[in-house]
């Protein structure tokens, strides 16, 4: 019982993730034309290292040894999930629609399945894979509003190459978080914040070299305390926790929350109306992720 609980929990908790991750995307897309994407990024990882750095720094020091012993996974997860993902997204919403966004970023469930699969010869159940086809076509249902036969004429630019390169990095970050070294949480995360921090403060200077400067105001300033903060620390996390407890297919899976909660937040801060499909978005989405926590609990009382 202790452990159907720990999973509800890790459930609900990448609910929250999904939250923090979808404003992230609202905010890089309201910010694009104040911030350029690599500045975005760098500040991102530089303010999530200064606010685990008091709370963290002395752990990493204790833990040294297997953290060196590791540091070719922690690169190489720092350099996928933290560096490349962002730089990609960021760079992605400069060039393309939110809902083109959102709609590849859906691909990510069955990617990580197929990934998992491949990597480390994974296998899904049957009540899993009907529940990541369910919440895969609740994504559908509210970026194309309900008309499914606008996926005809959906076009791909260069933008959207860009978020499909980001979702490939993060089903891969995802799976191999497993991989990730015997040490505390903090430590990991603070290991891999630098490494973004330090990978993106060449290209953010190149971008200042082009003239691409930020246009600072109380809202630019807000933009860089929410990254920094609620998509980076705390998500990353949690979102890290959970994939160690549920398995990296039924974290990946919760990524399809976040076009329900771009929908929630528009109507909440903007003002725009929720239609019959973003109900029927939501009910389908929840329901997929309640057949894949189903599926959890009988693989593990079996």
């Amino acid at each position: 019982m202790p452990k159907s609980g720990s999973n509800t929990r890790a459930f609900l908790l990448l609910g929250l993730v999904m939250l923090f991750w979808a404003g992230n995307s609202i905010t890089g897309r309201a910010v694009r034309d104040d911030i350029p994407p690599f500045t975005l990024a760098f500040g991102r990882w530089l303010i999530a290292v200064l606010v685990l750095l008091p709370f963290a720094a002395r752990q990493v020091w204790a833990e040294r040894a297997a953290a060196l012993a590791g540091w070719r996974w922690i690169l190489a997860l720092g350099f996928l999930g933290i560096v490349c993902f962002n730089s990609f997204i960021y760079s992605g919403l400069h060039h393309t629609s939110a809902a083109n966004a959102l709609l590849l970023q859906a691909s990510i469930p069955a990617l990580v399945l197929v990934l998992d699969r491949v990597i480390f010869g994974g296998r899904a159940g049957a009540m899993h894979t009907l529940g990541v086809v369910a919440s895969t076509i609740g994504v559908v249902a509210i970026v194309f509003r309900g008309d499914m036969s606008a996926l005809t004429t959906l076009r791909l630019g260069a933008g959207d190459a860009l978020i499909l390169c980001g979702v490939v990095v993060w089903g891969l970050y995802t799976v191999l978080l497993r991989k990730k070294p015997p040490i505390a949480s903090g430590s990991f995360l603070l290991l891999v914040f630098l490494i973004g921090a330090l990978a993106m403060a060449p290209l953010a200077a190149w971008e200042a070299s082009q003239g691409l400067a930020v246009h600072w105001s109380p809202g630019v300033i807000a933009a860089f305390a929410y990254v920094g903060v609620f998509p980076s620390v705390l998500a990353y996390f949690i979102y890290n926790a959970a994939t160690a407890r549920l398995g990296a297919a039924r974290s990946g899976q919760a990524i399809t929350l976040m076009p329900l909660f771009g929908a929630l937040l528009s109507a909440l801060l903007l003002g725009e109306t929720l239609e019959g499909y973003h109900f029927l978005g939501m009910a389908l989405i929840l329901a997929g992720i309640m057949l894949s926590a189903v599926d959890l609990g009988r693989q593990r009382s079996s």
